[in-house]
């Protein structure tokens, strides 16, 4: 992304969205964010950025965006970021799920397809975990699939990005959407045993949000056409080696339905293609956490 553009990131208020938006206006591009605010939060909205209350799933009229997007109706790329990310909430609500990721999906590429915009899709490491463990793995993989198809019957130039267990500044802590280093952090604040599911024995490749943000903005201008990239790190850990680096007590809670033994990316083709380099940064990421949240047990 050397030129500077116009930028629309969908699910901007939330964790990884707020984090690329602060890299692309650090880096001179023009960026607007739509969000419902369903697991986004107003505290994230940076200065710089033109902040849109939009529920992508329900747009019909494409004309009412290009009235609210004004001189920023020639958007160049659109990172697709919105989505209802965790695999428990989308058992117990399968129909939301699937309307937010999919139908949220379906609109925002038949916008682009509208307006010739690029678009960056932030997909999951669930599709490589059975397609049918979750309703949020499945819708997932159905964004993908629209991707492809609109880049195969209308040229339109798309990219499906894979994470793997993201972490890092903004992140949710507490709640339903809260991953699991978010939880182990709310749980260490408040003084509470570590829950760890299962025997703890299940291991995930974590990666750092900024590897996370360097993968996705190295995806603009390469004309693909639904190509697929995984971003992670190529290492994983123990859930119980994730616990210990929080050096307090656990507790251990029944296995959960729709979790998987093992998460470990293969990030050669990124890697080969757009130069991505990720950091194991978990270790040194929790120690520097602790430093700032010590608290006296």
């Amino acid at each position: 992304m050397v030129n500077k553009m116009k930028v629309i990131v969908t699910g901007g208020a939330g964790f990884v969205g707020t984090n690329l938006i602060k890299r692309l206006l650090k880096d001179g591009h023009k960026v607007i964010s739509f969000d419902n605010y369903s697991t986004g939060f107003k505290k994230n909205e940076q200065k710089g950025c033109q902040y849109f209350n939009l529920d992508i799933t329900k747009i019909k009229d494409y004309s009412f965006i290009e009235g609210i997007l004004e001189d920023y109706i020639k958007v160049d790329v659109i990172f697709h970021i919105a989505a209802l990310a965790r695999i428990q909430p989308s058992i117990i609500a399968p129909k939301k799920t699937i309307e937010n990721n999919f139908n949220g999906t379906l609109n925002i590429l038949e916008y682009a397809r509208k307006n010739n915009i690029e678009v960056v899709y932030a997909g999951s490491s669930s599709k490589h975990h059975g397609l049918y463990g979750s309703p949020y793995a499945w819708s997932k993989y159905g964004g993908e699939e629209l991707c492809k198809l609109y880049s195969e019957v209308y040229d339109l130039t798309t990219t499906i990005c894979r994470f793997y267990n993201v972490y890092g500044p903004y992140q949710i802590l507490k709640g339903t959407y809260a991953t699991i280093i978010g939880v182990f952090q709310m749980q260490y604040l408040s003084g509470k045993p570590l829950t760890i599911t299962g025997d703890g024995e299940q291991r995930r490749d974590f990666t750092y949000i900024d590897d996370i943000v360097d993968g996705l903005v190295s995806c603009v201008g390469k004309k693909s056409k639904a190509k697929e990239y995984e971003f992670g790190t190529g290492k994983n850990y123990s859930i119980n080696e994730l616990a210990d680096m929080f050096d307090c007590e656990k507790t251990y809670i029944p296995a959960r339905q729709g979790e998987y033994d093992v998460t470990l990316c293969d990030y050669s083709k990124a890697e080969k293609e757009l130069g991505y380099k990720p950091t194991d940064n978990l270790k040194k990421y929790i120690k520097q956490w602790l430093g700032k949240n010590k608290y006296e047990t």
